[in-house]
């Protein structure tokens, strides 16, 4: 059986620099009917738990280290045992929200990870975060973007470990690179795809967020 893609929205908050916000996420869920990974446990581990439906889970990969992004990480990984896996990029931002507890494995560029037979590979994305990145599945042809890339543009870069220019260049020399018909899974809100958003780049650098 080929690997799918399951969705689930979860609620909860992202503070950072002194605010809080009411945020709801996206948690993606690929694989089959035995194997899983999730991509950003965010805010409820009882709810993904329950999404995964008693499959194995293999790895909770987190696209970055915000803590909407993985505030349900480590409760998700006691429940199952899978590791937790983050760019070591982020490691100062995943210590504001867990400083008593490591991630597992580190996210390395290039690198591929495999569920149901399905190769997920790491690019690493950073602007909106350092260690931002995104998971490129061309058998499935997805991205899984966090919070790099959105329905209208780039994720925001106006607060501490983000910056702008940065967050340009990793879309455009990453991601706008894939195929036009790659549908981009974003860390909140709606879907979309490269094709429907690279010919705005021009319009998001000179609006300069």
């Amino acid at each position: 059986m080929a690997a799918r893609i399951d969705h689930l929205v979860t609620s909860g908050t992202f503070s950072l620099d002194g605010g809080t916000w009411d945020v709801d996420n996206n948690v993606w869920i690929v694989g089959d009917d035995h194997e899983a990974i999730v991509v950003d446990a965010a805010h409820d581990a009882d709810a993904i738990l329950a999404a995964l439906g008693g499959r194995t889970l293999r790895a909770i990969v987190c696209t970055h280290a915000h803590n909407d992004h993985i505030d349900a990480a480590p409760a998700l990984a006691a429940a199952t045992g899978a590791p937790v896996l983050l760019h070591p990029d982020d490691l100062p931002l995943w210590k504001q929200t867990h400083p008593e507890r490591a991630p597992d494995g580190e996210l390395v560029d290039g690198a591929v990870i495999s569920v149901a037979g399905t190769g997920l590979t790491v690019l690493h994305t950073p602007g909106h975060a350092p260690g931002a990145v995104c998971l490129h599945a061309p058998e499935l042809a997805t991205v899984f973007t966090g919070d790099t890339l959105f329905q209208g543009g780039p994720g925001a870069t106006g607060r501490s470990f983000s910056h702008f220019p940065t967050i340009v260049d990793s879309i455009r020399d990453r991601l706008l690179t894939l195929p036009p018909e790659t549908v981009v899974r974003t860390g909140h809100g709606d879907t979309t795809t490269i094709g429907a958003e690279a010919p705005h780049l021009q319009e998001w650098i000179d609006r300069g967020h």
